[in-house]
Formats: C-alpha cells, sequence, structure tokens
C-alpha cells in the first residue's frame, strides 16, 4: 500500500461522479446495504447508509422517514481507510493489499449511490422534495390549522403528513397527473389526489383556503410564474409557500426573477427542519 495508490483512489472518485450510469430502483438498496456490510469497521461510511436503509424502510411501510444527514462521504475518508489498513497490516502484506484493492474498486460506487438516492426516491415512490417527520412536524404547527390547498402535489406526500399530523385541518391535494404517463410510481398516490390542474385548483379552492402549497414546480415551463399572476390578481389574502431550490433544480427562471420572496422567523423552524441531505438547497419560501 503505497501513497500512490491512494491519489489514484482519489482520481477514480472523481471519474465516477461524473458517470451517466445510475442504480436501478430494484437494486438501490442491496448494493447500499452490501456496502454497508462491507465498510462495516468504518462508523463514518455506517453512519450514512443506516440512514438510507432506514429512511427507505419507513416509507416502505408507508411512513415519513426522519431527516438525514448529508448523504456526502467525508473528503478524508479515504486517508481513514489508508490509514485503518497500515494500523493492522505491515506494508507489502498481502492481505492488506487485498483490502485496499476491494475499497478503492466499492468506494467511487458507493459515493455515487449515496449521490443518487434523491432519484431512487423519486423513482420509487414520487417523492420530489424530502418530506421528513420532523419537517410535517414544523410546518403543521406553522400553518396552525388553517386550511390549506396543496398544488402539483405529485403522490401527495405533504399533504398526508399534514392530515396525520392534524386530522381536523383542511387540506386540498391537487395535480394536474399529467407526469402519472411517464412515470409508472404516480399511479400509486399515499392520499386521494384530485385531479385538477395547478390554475383549476386554486379558482376552485383559492377562496377557500389561507394557504397554497406548491412544492417542486417543474423549471422547464412558466406555470409557477402564471400561478404567481393569478395570485396577485385575484386572491391577494391566500399566502402561497413555496418549497425549491431558488435558481436551481426547481420553478422556472420567471418566477425566482419575479417573485417577492422571503423568509420570515416563523419559518425558521420549518427550514431548520426541512434540511437538505445532497447538494441541492431545497428551503421554504413565502412568496409575493
Amino acid at each position: 500500500m503505497k501513497k500512490k495508490q491512494l491519489q489514484r483512489l482519489k482520481k477514480q472518485i472523481k471519474k465516477n461522479q461524473n458517470s451517466p450510469l445510475r442504480p436501478t430502483p430494484t437494486s438501490y438498496i442491496g448494493q447500499i446495504t452490501h456496502y454497508a456490510e462491507l465498510f462495516s469497521d468504518f462508523p463514518q461510511i455506517k453512519y450514512l447508509t443506516n440512514n438510507v436503509i432506514e429512511a427507505d424502510r419507513l416509507l416502505k411501510q408507508g411512513l415519513l422517514p426522519q431527516p438525514l444527514p448529508k448523504l456526502l462521504l467525508p473528503d478524508n475518508i479515504q486517508d481513514i481507510i489508508f490509514q485503518f489498513l497500515n494500523d493492522r497490516y505491515p506494508q507489502g502484506d498481502r492481505r492488506g493489499d487485498a483490502l485496499w484493492e476491494k475499497y478503492s474498486a466499492a468506494l467511487p460506487k458507493l459515493d455515487k449511490l449515496l449521490r443518487d438516492f434523491r432519484d431512487y426516491l423519486e423513482n420509487t415512490y414520487g417523492m420530489w422534495s424530502y418530506t421528513n417527520f420532523a419537517f410535517i412536524n414544523a410546518l403543521s404547527q406553522y400553518l396552525a390549522g388553517q386550511p390549506v390547498l396543496e398544488i402539483m402535489a405529485g403522490n401527495g406526500y405533504i399533504s398526508k403528513g399534514l392530515r396525520d399530523k392534524n386530522p381536523l385541518q383542511t387540506v386540498y391535494t391537487t395535480d394536474s397527473k399529467a407526469w402519472v404517463k411517464e412515470n409508472e410510481t404516480g399511479k400509486h398516490p399515499v392520499t386521494e389526489v384530485e385531479a385538477l390542474d395547478a390554475i383549476a385548483a386554486i379558482q376552485k379552492y383559492g377562496q377557500q383556503v389561507k394557504y397554497i402549497i406548491m412544492s417542486w414546480a417543474p423549471d422547464k415551463d412558466e406555470n409557477d410564474y402564471q400561478i404567481l399572476q393569478l395570485l396577485r390578481e385575484q386572491f391577494p389574502d391566500v399566502r402561497l409557500l413555496v418549497i425549491g431550490e431558488q435558481n436551481g433544480a426547481t420553478n422556472s427562471k420567471r418566477f425566482w426573477n419575479q417573485a417577492q420572496l422571503s423568509q420570515p422567523a416563523d419559518l425558521k423552524d420549518v427550514n431548520q427542519a426541512l434540511t437538505s441531505f445532497d447538494l441541492i438547497d431545497e428551503q421554504v419560501y413565502l412568496a409575493e
């Protein structure tokens, strides 16, 4: 085991991060479990893989998962592994060299799997925004039982969470369901979702709600901007809560440019509970 091997591993990880290949949903958790066992001597890795496995277990049971840590391997994980092996095997020991090669081959694959967890959630559960238990608790407290309309609800994770938390709260859940034709997961909503596009839903329920929740609006069209204009013109008293990444993975550029965004103090707990587990900076905003 030499320093040059460590340098090669780092180059290999960088190369694999740019690979276009993605794990298939049916094999994803199996691969994560495999690497959790392989790297069982490294608590820094076990902590990440165990969080992924537990989140998947809860979702399979129809429950909301807990918040996740950043699913990124520590920057110094190669050095940690290198030191671990050096402490146990003398230089030139074939056993140590064999383990080094095994870890070297597996580490870039695990790194990519962790980075692909959001894709796994989308493809397996139709969950785009990571709707965790703590976030729903904080959001429910923020809404204080006021009637809510969720537009572009997808499979309805946010609405279901709010209903479970406060059964007395009025929650209208709507989605155009246009995406269902392209995504099998859309055929398995977790709560009742009314087939209405966002504009129709607002026109139907706008007079009956205090808040509208728009989560992870697509960045391919300007429907979100049209929604903003409709609320300004016809429903000025309704508050629009936007969940997404500003000028990033969600919503149109026109929306981010034209919306008046704020994060008042009473939204602080909601944003702290949302937490992002990857490089996407997902947050909650009030938009006017």
